[in-house]
């Protein structure tokens, strides 16, 4: 029987395409990107500001930086948001490709940065994902993609999940930890086009995967055999990431859009681009920072 859980809104927004919660343990802070805003977004376990900042172009992710602050996915290069607001620039990001976009970034448990990207016209399959490391050393390794998008490790750090949502497949990938290489893919779990499509996604503790649907109102969890075991409903459709978090890592932290609602749309889910918090009943490990 599969389990239903529901989500209480956390941080009430308004963001076109909220993306990318990510939790530092080291400072107990929760970060997330409004993409197409071009703002990213920083609170306590508490919900309470600790700074926001808004950027000159789109955003595809945030992610902790081992030495302070976040590596910042934009359009056509990688670069380091400080603190104060600065930017540092450390990779260009396919500049030769004007018409994509970052869109998802995570970061490996050796502490090497992967980005994805994909075309503005989600109809062209230009997208590619990279890894980043050692360094600022930028390496593609997936190409041909529609949509790069959720990504995690399983526990035992031999195995990427990764999801390219116009495929509408979880896949998982045999990993490498010390080269950072991927073997062929197989199939985890297949989401009919009726339910939502895979968006954003995160692992727990117990080796299952937590996936947001794109206009599917939820988050599922899947076994490692990829048996849909819990729902995690939502009064907005566009659901489009999720990770753990909290003190605990016991709270399941969900992002959200409005990016493809009407005016109508708006006002039946007033609560759409907020941040969302459900307690799963498991926990989820932190955010590994970038190293750099």
């Amino acid at each position: 029987m599969v389990r239903a859980l529901a989500a209480e809104p956390w941080q009430r927004a308004e963001a076109v395409l909220g993306e990318g919660p990510s939790w530092d343990a080291r400072t107990n802070e929760l970060s997330w990107v409004d993409i197409l805003s071009g703002s990213v977004h920083v609170r306590d376990a508490d919900g309470r500001p600790v700074t926001d900042f808004q950027l000159v172009s789109h955003v595809g992710a945030a992610l902790p930086a081992s030495r302070g602050g976040w590596l910042v996915a934009l359009p056509g290069r990688l670069a380091r948001l400080l603190r104060d607001g600065t930017l540092a620039d450390v990779a260009p990001l396919e500049p030769h490709l004007p018409g994509n976009r970052p869109n998802d970034a995570k970061c490996d448990p050796a502490g090497r940065a992967w980005v994805g990207t994909m075309n503005y016209d989600e109809s062209q399959v230009s997208g590619s994902l990279y890894r980043i490391g050692p360094g600022a050393k930028v390496t593609p390794v997936l190409t041909g993609l529609g949509i790069a998008n959720g990504l995690d490790w399983s526990l035992d750090r031999r195995t990427m999940y990764f999801i390219d949502t116009v495929t509408d497949e979880i896949r998982a990938y045999r990993f490498d930890l010390a080269t950072g290489s991927i073997g062929q893919p197989s199939t985890v779990a297949h989401v009919d086009e009726m339910d939502g499509h895979p968006d954003g996604m995160c692992i727990d503790d117990e080796g299952c995967l937590w996936v947001a649907l794109f206009a599917g109102g939820c988050v599922r969890r899947y076994t490692q055999g990829g048996v849909l075991d819990t729902v995690v409903r939502l009064p907005v459709t566009y659901v489009t990431s999720c990770c753990f978090g909290g003190p605990g890592r016991d709270r399941l932290f969900i992002t959200t859009a409005r990016r493809d609602l009407d005016e109508e749309g708006c006002r039946r889910e007033p609560l759409a681009g907020s941040v969302w918090v459900a307690e799963p009943g498991v926990t989820g490990p932190a955010a590994t920072p970038w190293l750099g």
